[in-house]
C-alpha cells in the first residue's frame, strides 16, 4: 500500500514534466484598465548544469515532412589504387557524417553508391534549407592553421588541424556563455604550450583554408593541451566555429555533381490528415475501453492519456526525427499499450469469475498476463533491432525511414510497459473498487 501511495505521488509529477516539455508556444494578451497582460507560454528550451546540457525542445522533422536538402559529391579515385577505393570513400562517408552531425542535423541519410567506375556520396538533410551553407560545411577540404604575428604579420606555427583532436561548444561556469572548447592530441598539447608560451597576451590567429576564422588573445600558459575560445557568441556562431575547427580534409578529394532543394512530400494537409485518423482510432479505442470495461476502461484510458504524454517528450528530449513511417510506429505501440490492459483486464474477469476478492483477483490478473505481455513485446522488441540494423549490416535494410519507424515502435513498447505495469496497475489499485 506504501508503494501505491508512492507511486501514485509520483505519476501527477511525471505527468506536470511531460506537460512542461510537450506545451507549444502560446501567446496570451489581456487589457482591461490599468492590466495588461502580454507574454507566452510554453515552448520552453532545456538548460541543465549551467548550460552544458542544452535542448531545444521542438519536434524534429523528416524530410518527407520537413523538407530538406539533397546532395550528391562524386570522389576522385584517380590517385587511388584500386584496391583502396572502397576503404577510401567508406572513410570520406564518415567525415561526412561526423561534420553533419556537428551541423545539428538529426538522423540525416548518407550512403555511399558505385556507377560504373563512379564512386558517390548521397546526402540528404532533413530540415536544412541553406543550401549552400550546408555544403561549405560537408563538402569542402580544408586546412587548419595556427599563426602568430610577427613583425606585424601572421606567419604559420609548428601547430596545424592534424594535431586538434576535436573542438566543441561549452558553457561558461560563471555567466553560461557559448564558447569553443579546444583538444589537441599528445604532440599537439606540446606544440600548443610552446607557443602560448611565447605568445602571452598576444592574439593567437586560426586560419581556415588561409582565411582568418578568429584570433582569440593568449591569457595563460596552456600545458595540458585544453584550451577555451571565448568571445560573445551566440549558441550558432559557436557551433559553427567548432564545425569550422573540426573539418579535417576528406581522404579523398570530392566534387559536388548534384544538388537540390526537396519540398516536404507529404504537405501540411497529408499531415493533418494522419493526425485526424489517428485521434479517430484512438477515440474508438478509448470508446471501447469503456464499453466492455466500464471503470477499468476509464483507467486505462487514462493510462494512455499519460503514456501519449510521455512519449512526445522523450522524442522531444532525444530528440527524435519524425516521419511518417515513425508516426505509424508511435501509433503502432498505442495499440500494443491498450493490447496489454486487455490481457491484464481479462485475466482479473477470469479471477473474478472463478470467486477470487477483488483485491487478489487484481494482483493474479497482472501476474499472469505479464508472462504474455512479455513475450509479445520482447519479439517487437527484437524486431525493432533488426529493422534498425545499428551495426549497418550489410543484408539488412539501412533505409532511414525504416530505421525511424523502430526507433519510435521500440520507445513506445517500452513506455507502454512503464505505463501498463506501473501506471495503470497503481491507478487501479488506488481507486477502483468494482
Amino acid at each position: 500500500m506504501k508503494n501505491t501511495r508512492l507511486a501514485v505521488l509520483i505519476i501527477p509529477i511525471i505527468i506536470i514534466i511531460s506537460l512542461f516539455i510537450n506545451l507549444p508556444k502560446i501567446p496570451i494578451k489581456f487589457e482591461k484598465g490599468p492590466v495588461k497582460i502580454n507574454t507566452e507560454i510554453g515552448g520552453y528550451n532545456l538548460s541543465l548544469f549551467g548550460g552544458k546540457y542544452y535542448r531545444d525542445l521542438n519536434i524534429r522533422k523528416g524530410l518527407d515532412l520537413a523538407g530538406g536538402i539533397h546532395v550528391v559529391l562524386q570522389a576522385d579515385m584517380s590517385s587511388i589504387s584500386e584496391g583502396d577505393r572502397v576503404e577510401a570513400i567508406e572513410s570520406a562517408k564518415k567525415v561526412i557524417e561526423r561534420r553533419v552531425n556537428l551541423f545539428g542535423v538529426t538522423e540525416p541519410t548518407i550512403q555511399t553508391s558505385k556507377i560504373g567506375q563512379d564512386y558517390r556520396i548521397i546526402i540528404e538533410l532533413p530540415g536544412v534549407y541553406d543550401t549552400q551553407e550546408a555544403i561549405n560545411l560537408i563538402g569542402t577540404t580544408a586546412k587548419l592553421k595556427f599563426k602568430e604575428i610577427k613583425l606585424d604579420d601572421f606567419t604559420d606555427t609548428e601547430l596545424s588541424g592534424s594535431d586538434l583532436k576535436k573542438a566543441g561548444v561549452a558553457f561558461d561556469q560563471q555567466n553560461g556563455e557559448p564558447q569553443v572548447s579546444l583538444e589537441f592530441t599528445a604532440e599537439g598539447a606540446k606544440k600548443f604550450g610552446e607557443i602560448t608560451k611565447r605568445n602571452l597576451q598576444k592574439p593567437l590567429a586560426i586560419f581556415l583554408d588561409e582565411v582568418p576564422v578568429t584570433a582569440p588573445v593568449v591569457r595563460t600558459v596552456i600545458s595540458d593541451g585544453r584550451a577555451v575560445i571565448t568571445g560573445k557568441f551566440t549558441v550558432d556562431e559557436a557551433k559553427n566555429l567548432s564545425i569550422q575547427l573540426n573539418a579535417g580534409a576528406l581522404p579523398v578529394s570530392v566534387k559536388i555533381i548534384e544538388q537540390r532543394n526537396i519540398g516536404a512530400t507529404l504537405g501540411l494537409e497529408s499531415i493533418r490528415k494522419s493526425i485526424y485518423a489517428g485521434l479517430v482510432g484512438l477515440f474508438l479505442v478509448a470508446f471501447f475501453m469503456i464499453g466492455n470495461y466500464g471503470k477499468l476502461g476509464l483507467i486505462a484510458n487514462l493510462a494512455l492519456v499519460i503514456y501519449t504524454l510521455i512519449t512526445l517528450a522523450v522524442y522531444k528530449m532525444i530528440p527524435v526525427v519524425l516521419t511518417l513511417p515513425g508516426i505509424s510506429g508511435f501509433i503502432l505501440s498505442i495499440g500494443m499499450a491498450v493490447d496489454s490492459n486487455i490481457l491484464i483486464f481479462e485475466r482479473i474477469k477470469e479471477e473474478r469469475r472463478l470467486g477470487k476478492p477483488l483485491g487478489l483477483a487484481m494482483e493474479l490478473g497482472f501476474g499472469r498476463a505479464w508472462d504474455s505481455i512479455r513475450d509479445a513485446n520482447i519479439s517487437t522488441l527484437i524486431t525493432c533491432f533488426i529493422l534498425f540494423n545499428p551495426f549497418s549490416w550489410g543484408f539488412l535494410v539501412t533505409s532511414g525511414p525504416v530505421r525511424g519507424f523502430a526507433v519510435t515502435l521500440f520507445l513506445g513498447v517500452v513506455i507502454s510497459l512503464f505505463t501498463g505495469i506501473v501506471v495503470t496497475r497503481n491507478l487501479i489499485r488506488a481507486f477502483y473498487k468494482g
